[in-house]
This record gives C-alpha cells, sequence and structure tokens, in this order.
C-alpha cells in the first residue's frame, strides 16, 4: 500500500496494478486483498494528474468494464443508462466517477475518431463526437 501512496504518476499506478493482477493469478492474494487495494490504487489515481485510464482490479474498472459494454454499439440509450445507473449504485460509483469515466472513454474514441450518441432522459438526444 505504501507504493500505491508514493507513486507520482498514472503510469506507476497502471505497474503496481499489474503486479496486484500477478499476485492475484500466482494466488498470493485473495480477490478481497486485490480489490480492496485497486480500490485505494483508483482513489489514488484520481488525486494524479492527467486523464489516462488505470487499469486495476476494482469496483471502478468494473463497472468501466460495464460501460465500454454498453458504449460499443456508439449508442447509449435511456434502457442502458438505467441498467448503468442500477450497477452504480451496487457498486457504490457516484456521479462524478461516472462522468469522470464517460470523459476517459470518449476522449479515448475521439482519437479514435468514433462518435457516440447518447440519448437524453426526457425528450430528444444528445449527439457527443467521440
Amino acid at each position: 500500500m505504501r507504493q500505491i501512496h508514493k507513486a507520482a504518476t498514472r503510469y506507476a499506478l497502471q505497474e503496481i496494478a499489474s503486479n496486484i493482477q500477478s499476485d492475484l493469478d500466482r494466488r498470493n492474494l485473495s480477490y478481497e486483498e486485490a480489490l480492496n487495494l485497486g480500490n485505494i490504487l483508483q482513489d489514488r489515481a484520481d488525486t494524479l494528474p492527467g486523464d489516462e485510464i488505470v487499469y486495476a482490479v476494482s469496483d471502478r474498472d468494473s463497472y468501466r468494464r460495464t460501460l465500454e459494454l454498453y458504449l460499443k454499439d456508439g449508442v447509449l440509450t435511456q434502457a442502458e443508462q438505467l441498467l448503468l445507473w442500477e450497477e452504480r449504485r451496487r457498486l457504490g460509483i457516484g456521479d462524478q466517477v461516472h462522468n469522470q469515466l464517460m470523459e476517459q472513454l470518449l476522449a479515448v474514441w475521439t482519437r479514435q475518431g468514433k462518435s457516440v450518441q447518447i440519448h437524453a432522459f426526457r425528450g430528444g438526444m444528445t449527439d457527443v463526437q467521440s
């Protein structure tokens, strides 16, 4: 845990996350221990500059994978948003983290020339170029 707090870059955190995953794979860590460390690691990543996504065993990464799955077809429907809200509630993911993940994913997709349509909850549709 000390390494997580000493990490000065998101890249350093990603290296730590990879080591945690390796320890989990070798059964040197339980899933609960890895999840706890991953959640701490994600909180630390929030304090560092940059918009790179840090991939780690964590509630946030689980939610990010779900979000990517729903965005894969380039459309986020009202029904999908309701399902995402339920998943966020279950994992304890707040609006701020959700919005941050959305911005990070949309930034990645913008660089790839993709666009995403996000259906508004009340009438109409917003088109987010990404």
